[in-house]
């Protein structure tokens, strides 16, 4: 409800509302520890080297192409886009949130006709009115809008990481399956060679007919062994297209390329840092302080809102049946109003009850956030560890059976050896490049993994996170929750 109180009350409403701002402000907000490690369990880095840039990472390719595309793909990508525009329209909501505990001044028109029916008047006037935000109204205001937008930026933040590591991704599995084409279609020729000598010895009647039979089969196996890495390759090349926003893969990418290799890296942060970086942290963060600002509301909607009203209206005759008529050329009026609540406190304070319970959900929601990230880093690392060892020892039988084929295609070059033998020892050199490859692959996309989990991306930029918030009268323009 809304009274108009007398001037002579004014002072004593106006101490009275002052008193009570300051015994029911917000309370404070809430302390939340990251139940982070002291140090990470697995080996963090390759090779002594510069600590990685966690906003650049993919640079420790050294792939000029795979640079172009990251760049591309974060100007070009849709769901970034559709991120940056979101997080524009939180900012423009943002920069107004506290508007509502300043003066308003609104101006309006009327016609009013008298209830006996003898005039009608047609009325101009000015409304004011000013809510002072007491009772931790304000401070629950400003923590919603901030709250809203440091969710929207990290939002923005978690389309980009997700980019980025889907973009590396998709160049490494593309350029690598395009190896492995190339390793099988020579495996294919080699067994197409073994069939045909095959074939000679036995019209020579040198060799039985089930031999080249095997022969036969293993040509045809070899040659639908090729499907898979020709469907990957059309499926990374669309996949690139759909992350660049474009409606077709770039013939480029179609050409057979070297697979981008991990150069040297490390990663020397402490595990806290994850806190710091990781935007589905940052997000569990924002919905505290969210959750925070709606339990600040719902505390002052307890207590009655306060604040000051006054309005000037004039009045003129448009047509009236009175033969004296006598109305007031002008009114005005000015004082307090007071907005209490009576019959509905009862739901007021089961509402305050349900905010506070949905605000010790969100700090249980940001402690789960951290341990999710902590759990994902921790298992990339290992996987980074388990894939180096896999690629090293992958190489290891790639050389040897290199050592192989070249002793073997000098005994047949010698003639004291069959050509047989050179098609076999040349297949399995061939097969151990494959399997090498494919550990190179696995190696290069834990890396890949890893810093996904560990949210390196590029920052954004100051056109997509838009014009900074201005400072409040209180001095800071974004609450922090507490660490």
């Amino acid at each position: 409800m809304s009274w108009a109180v007398t001037d002579s009350l004014l002072r004593g409403c106006l101490t009275a509302a002052l008193l009570g701002g300051i015994a029911g402000c917000a309370a404070p907000l809430p302390r939340l520890t990251p139940p982070v490690p002291a140090q990470w369990q697995h080996a963090a880095a390759s090779d002594p080297a510069k600590a990685t840039d966690l906003h650049g990472w993919w640079h420790a390719f050294a792939d000029p192409e795979l640079d172009a595309l990251v760049d591309r793909a974060l100007s070009n990508n849709l769901d970034v886009a559709q991120a940056v525009e979101r997080l524009r329209a939180v900012r423009a909501l943002h920069d107004r949130s506290q508007a509502r505990y300043l003066p308003v001044l609104t101006a309006s028109t009327n016609d009013v006709i008298d209830p006996d029916a003898s005039a009608s008047y047609f009325l101009i006037g000015f409304d004011a009115n000013w809510e002072f935000g007491l009772f931790g109204r304000s401070t629950g205001t400003r923590r919603e809008a901030n709250g809203a937008l440091n969710a929207s930026i990290a939002d923005l933040r978690t389309a980009q990481v997700s980019l980025v590591g889907e973009v590396v991704r998709e160049w490494i599995e593309l350029r690598t399956a395009q190896q492995q084409e190339q390793l099988l279609s020579r495996i294919n020729q080699t067994r197409q060679h073994e069939w045909q000598l095959l074939q000679i010895r036995q019209h020579l009647q040198l060799a039985p007919p089930n031999v080249v039979d095997q022969a036969q089969a293993s040509f045809a196996q070899s040659a639908a062994a090729l499907a898979a890495p020709r469907q990957a390759i059309n499926a990374s090349a669309q996949q690139l297209a759909l992350l660049l926003g474009q409606n077709h893969p770039d013939p480029a990418w179609l050409q057979p390329g070297t697979p981008p290799e991990l150069g040297a890296w490390q990663l020397d942060s402490a595990p806290a840092d994850l806190v710091r970086t990781r935007p589905e942290i940052a997000r569990a963060e924002a919905d505290v302080l969210q959750a925070a600002g709606a339990q600040a509301l719902a505390h002052a909607d307890l207590f009655p809102s306060i604040g000051l009203g006054g309005s000037i209206d004039w009045a003129t005759d448009i047509n009236n049946n009175k033969k004296h008529p006598s109305t007031p050329n002008a009114i005005d009026s000015l004082g307090p109003v007071i907005n209490i609540p009576l019959f509905d406190w009862g739901i007021r304070l089961a509402a305050k009850h349900a905010k506070d319970h949905e605000l010790k959900a969100s700090v249980l929601a940001y402690r789960q956030a951290v341990l999710q990230g902590v759990t994902e880093a921790e298992a990339a690392l290992g996987s980074v560890q388990q894939q180096q060892q896999r690629e090293q020892q992958s190489l290891l039988a790639w050389q040897a059976l290199q050592r192989v084929d070249q002793t073997t295609q000098t005994r047949v070059d010698l003639h004291l050896g069959s050509p047989l033998d050179r098609a076999e020892s040349q297949v399995a050199a061939d097969q151990a490049a494959i399997e090498l490859a494919d550990a190179r692959a696995g190696h290069s996309l834990a890396y890949v993994a890893l810093f996904k989990a560990l949210g390196g991306a590029p920052l954004p930029t100051a056109d997509e996170m838009g014009t900074p918030p201005p400072e409040t009268s209180s001095g800071g323009s974004t609450d922090k929750v507490h660490r």
